[in-house]
């Protein structure tokens, strides 16, 4: 059984295009149901705002590989210097169950995170044409940092200007070479939304504070979740955008409180599966803001798990356990 760190993880220099090209893969065996993935449990105790959730999932097609995340997400962590969050993929041949992988890494979920994002921003691309785009991240860990080296790579000489803004304030030192030029550190959220094409919530805000109308034709990735307050509903009600309705619809999120607040279901949202038709994104009106939202599916972390360990294992840089 191979065993991976995450040192070994963040030593991989990520290739964007080809985690994408696996994304859509497994978005493909989602379309055809050839996959399975239980809702996943929260196990919550004690200080409640802490949680351990359990990832399983079996996805079949060229992936063919079962497995589980276990992923812990522990706010205070850093009062005491620890990562917010500590994330453990096991991997199981799909025909034997045997465990084949331990990857032992929160940097792989959160490429997991930006290559979902990055299938998103492809599919929005395909209906921007050539234009320049304006990207904006409000929140800049870990989840804000790879969102950033994904939107870069995927938008190249497209991307005309990328806006962050954290309330902790951002190093600049940890910022890419290649983007600095590109990059402004901007004092307040709203000028990050106001000005993106592009806008991607990263934060882990107790409250919501976006009440704001969206740029015109904006896409919103709402990896936070718990962003928007629901008095935006009206101008995204028609172009909202969810990985699983079942997983999503719950546990506080954006979208639950527009199913309570707003009366938004299930049929009127899209999924994934409906971004593999390529007139789909282009039926929205161009002045339309879209807005995806992603709860987390364990087949993308699976998937995701399944080709770093091949990569690695490929160059070496595995540990082979007895």
């Amino acid at each position: 059984m191979i065993y991976i760190n995450d040192k070994d993880i963040k030593e991989v220099n990520p290739d964007w295009e080809e985690n994408i090209k696996i994304i859509e893969a497994s978005v493909r065996c989602l379309a055809i149901n050839d996959y399975v993935q239980p809702v996943k449990p929260y196990l919550r105790y004690r200080d409640l705002k802490n949680r351990i959730i359990a990832m399983p999932a079996f996805l079949g097609g060229d992936i063919n590989m079962a497995g589980i995340k276990w992923i812990a997400s522990f706010p205070d962590n850093h009062k005491a210097g620890l990562p917010r969050a500590h994330c453990v993929v096991i991997l199981n041949n799909s025909d034997t169950g045997e465990p084949v992988g331990i990857i032992n890494s929160a940097t792989i979920s959160t490429i997991r995170t930006a290559s979902v994002s990055g299938y998103v921003l492809k599919k929005y691309l395909e209906k921007k044409g050539k234009a320049d785009l304006k990207v904006g991240i409000v929140g800049f860990g870990p989840i804000g940092q790879y969102h950033l080296k994904m939107c870069s790579a995927i938008l190249g000489e497209r991307c005309s200007k990328i806006m962050l803004n954290d309330l902790k304030g951002i190093n600049s030192e940890i910022i890419d070479n290649e983007v600095k030029d590109l990059v402004e550190v901007v004092d307040s959220w709203e000028k990050v939304y106001d000005e993106s094409d592009v806008f991607i919530t990263c934060t882990v805000s107790k409250d919501r504070y976006i009440d704001r109308k969206p740029k015109n034709g904006s896409l919103h990735i709402n990896v936070s979740l718990r962003d928007y307050k629901t008095s935006v509903y009206p101008w995204f009600k028609d172009a909202i955008i969810v990985d699983d309705w079942e997983e999503i619809c719950r546990e506080n999120t954006d979208i639950e409180n527009f199913h309570f607040e707003n009366g938004l279901n299930r049929d009127d949202v899209g999924t994934l599966k409906d971004l593999l038709k390529v007139d789909w994104i282009n039926s929205f009106e161009e002045s339309q803001a879209v807005m995806f939202n992603p709860m987390g599916m364990a087949i993308f972390d699976i998937a995701i798990a399944q080709y770093h360990m091949k990569h690695l294992e490929l160059e070496n840089k595995v540990r082979v356990l007895a």
